[in-house]
């Protein structure tokens, strides 16, 4: 056993086994499934079909507000990401609908049923779509859901915009594990 003479020394090899311990833990959570709110639950007639993570923008454009035109705000235009399997492996996009679309040519455009801030107040909201229009043969042909979840970044600037920069675009990086979803055979 290895025993440090000096009381400063002991402290930096606690610290180190202790940074070690955290580092370790932090790893081992990185692949733990999150805690899905109960509004964002698929019903018990579908089962999970695919997961994948995204790693992407969010795109904001800077418009008159709806409800006072000489205010601006940042508004969401469209998400533009690639999708990966557990490997790291590209397997798709994630664009304007919203809409996933599979290398294997299979798409699915959804709508928002429901979301939830989620546990990270910087990022985007979790959210439960359900599936408006699927098309072509493939991963995402039957798909009748999708969650996203475990979302990081992809907020609307903080600062605000104003009239000089009407139409510029933000774009905000991301990141979020998507989950699709079948019915029961």
């Amino acid at each position: 056993m290895l025993v440090p003479r000096s009381r400063p020394a002991f402290l930096a090899l606690l610290l180190a086994v202790g940074s070690s311990v955290f580092l370790a833990k932090a790893d081992a959570e990185v692949g733990t499934a999150p805690v899905i709110p109960e509004s964002l639950k698929v019903p018990a007639t579908q089962v999970l079909s695919l997961e994948t993570h995204a790693a992407g923008v969010q795109i904001y454009v800077c418009s008159a507000s709806k409800t006072d035109p000489t205010r601006f705000e940042w508004v969401f235009k469209a998400p533009e990401a690639d999708l990966f399997d557990s490997d790291g492996k590209k397997i798709g996009k994630h664009y304007a609908g919203p809409t996933w679309e599979s290398n294997d040519g299979s798409k699915v455009i959804g709508e928002v049923v429901a979301r939830d801030n989620g546990p990270d107040a910087d990022a985007i909201p979790w959210l439960l779509l359900s599936a408006k229009s699927t098309s072509g043969m493939g991963v995402f042909s039957r798909t009748l859901s999708v969650q996203r979840l475990s979302t990081v970044g992809g907020k609307a600037p903080a600062e605000g915009c104003d009239k000089a920069q009407s139409g510029k675009e933000a774009r905000i990086a991301y990141k979020a594990r998507y989950t699709f979803f079948t019915a029961k055979p």
